[in-house]
């Protein structure tokens, strides 16, 4: 008897004491105290209840269920109808049902794999030349760098001029203490823009130009057994009515030839981008109807920060300007030179491309040279880079201030005019 009794005793204070404390809960969540439940044993925490298991439907042949569909109301003890499935002889978007995907006209065994804007693909610049066959040459070519060096192509107060399109970006357009980067990178990208067009005077074919924003760009090719193609908009595009000139000779693009295509085994070429089964296999659209007067693309303009909920590492940033302006120059050979493979074209297309985060900035050369882009043998096409290229090193509204010292000063500083000398010979460049 004793032990069954020390036993109910033990068990009592333990439901007194878990009583007397959730009292006490209560008591201090009334006043404002704790508000948050603890739970004090395993009965009083909260469980999820499992889920029910589906009942089994029992089909006996030959026994017909006995249902309460003829009653038109519910009866105990029989069974629920099966309706057939109503068909509205009317279309009614809000209720439509697509079919199966193997069912849709535009489905493909063959998948497709599709770059976009949002695309960040794993290996960089390295991915994007083997996808586009493309041959990697560092800076940009001499012919560019001394459009810029001519002071014929200077603009007046040059410096003092760009220095206070960099204030204004960064501190006369906002009303907050710090704007974002998607607010001073657009402006400031508009401002030098709009800076370079004043030389429109003394160069009368910067006239013949055109900005277009936020074009829908589609363009398909094949490389080795795989189907590529690239789609989306991107944010500024400088048309013209001529073409740009090539930027090397026969010569040089013959030599491409020897030139041997970075691999990057055991990752597979088509990472991270996305595998579809419905696509049209010959989409190749630059954006722009046939009769458009300006039908040559000048210069893509990026933002690194265009879209809050795609953030890109600067290689992959770089690796989406390539992409991109690969897709705008092959999207124009297909309207010129048709959709099959050409070894050489005759007359290789040039398209540039700069990339900038409001401090700094990439610049961007392409020339497609070939659109036979199925193996890795042949001539290839040709990107001249030029990365990491700064403006400026800093912009505060207040100084920066360690161990009693001014590290930077409040303002501008630090200021690098190579950087639009470099933006200025681009946006010159066929126009000189």
């Amino acid at each position: 008897m004793f032990p069954e009794t020390a036993q109910c005793l033990k068990a009592a204070s333990s439901l007194f004491s878990q009583t007397v404390y959730l009292k006490e809960l209560r008591r201090l969540s009334a006043h404002g105290g704790a508000r948050r439940h603890f739970g004090v044993s395993r009965c009083l925490t909260a469980k999820v209840p499992p889920a029910p298991k589906p009942r089994q439907k029992v089909e006996i042949p030959g026994l017909e269920m006995v249902t309460y569909g003829e009653r038109m109301h519910y009866v105990p003890g029989l069974s629920k109808p099966i309706y057939p499935g109503w068909e509205r002889d009317y279309k009614d978007p809000r209720y439509y049902r697509s079919p199966p995907v193997q069912d849709m006209p535009l489905y493909k065994e063959k998948p497709c794999y599709v770059f976009s804007q949002r695309t960040s693909m794993l290996e960089g610049v390295r991915q994007a030349l083997w996808l586009t066959k493309t041959k990697l040459i560092s800076g940009l070519p001499p012919q560019l760098v001394s459009l810029a060096e001519d002071p014929a192509n200077q603009i007046p107060d040059q410096d003092e001029r760009v220095q206070n399109a960099i204030k204004h970006a960064r501190f006369w357009d906002t009303t907050v203490e710090r704007p974002g980067k998607e607010k001073y990178s657009n402006t400031l990208l508009i401002n030098l823009m709009h800076l370079c067009a004043t030389l429109q005077s003394v160069h009368p074919a910067i006239g013949r130009r055109i900005l277009a924003e936020k074009y829908l760009l589609a363009a398909t090719w094949k490389r080795g057994e795989d189907l590529f193609q690239i789609r989306g908009q991107n944010r500024l595009l400088h048309n013209c009515m001529d073409p740009l000139p090539e930027v090397s000779g026969k010569q040089e693009v013959a030599d491409t030839a020897d030139h041997v295509l970075e691999t990057f085994y055991p990752v597979s070429p088509t990472i991270d981008l996305q595998k579809i089964h419905m696509y049209e296999e010959e989409v190749n659209c630059s954006g722009f109807r046939d009769d458009y007067p300006y039908p040559h693309a000048h210069t893509l303009y990026f933002l690194e920060a265009a879209d809050a909920r795609c953030k890109l590492r600067i290689d992959q940033f770089r690796a989406n300007m390539l992409m991109f302006t690969f897709g705008n120059a092959l999207a124009r050979a297909h309207k010129l030179y048709g959709t099959q493979p050409q070894c050489v074209l005759d007359r290789p297309i040039t398209v540039q491309a700069v990339g900038t985060n409001g401090r700094m900035f990439q610049f961007m050369v392409f020339q497609l040279n070939t659109t036979d882009l199925s193996g890795d043998n042949g001539v290839k096409n040709q990107v001249w880079l030029d990365e990491d290229v700064e403006l400026y090193e800093f912009a505060k509204v207040q100084p920066l201030i360690k161990k009693k010292q001014v590290k930077v000063p409040a303002g501008l500083a630090g200021y690098k005019p190579d950087a639009f000398s470099k933006f200025l010979a681009l946006y010159l460049h066929g126009a000189v």
